[in-house]
């Protein structure tokens, strides 16, 4: 069973910016795509950034350049750089990975950010 651990989210002010970090247990190299989703009340969990091992990082259409996605398939660690914040980008952010081998999905525990005066 892969574990994954979030860390970074928080309380910002608009126009600011946080750093998520996401670090998932397994040996190195076992996931093909990590990547980052959102969820907040009322609504349904949304792509924020996908990061395939082999191919184009995608993210959703509401970044709009603020957010950054990186990460090490070596070491099983991604991070998402979100800047320029705003309210609407209140969540609670999940770490997403996908294994080669069995191509399960696992999913963190989840960070909230909240993006309030």
């Amino acid at each position: 069973q892969v574990q994954l651990v979030e860390s970074g989210g928080g309380l910002v002010q608009p126009g600011g910016s946080l750093r998520l970090a996401c670090a998932a247990s397994g040996n190195a190299w076992s996931f093909n795509t990590m990547a980052w989703y959102r969820q907040s009340p009322g609504n349904q969990r949304e792509l924020v950034a996908t990061m395939p091992r082999f191919g184009n990082i995608n993210y959703g259409d509401f970044v709009k350049g603020r957010f950054t996605i990186s990460g090490d398939f070596a070491k099983n660690t991604a991070n998402l750089q979100m800047n320029h914040l705003e309210p609407e980008d209140t969540a609670v952010y999940y770490c997403y990975v996908r294994q080669i081998i069995s191509n399960a999905e696992f999913w963190g525990q989840g960070t909230q950010v909240t993006v309030s005066t």
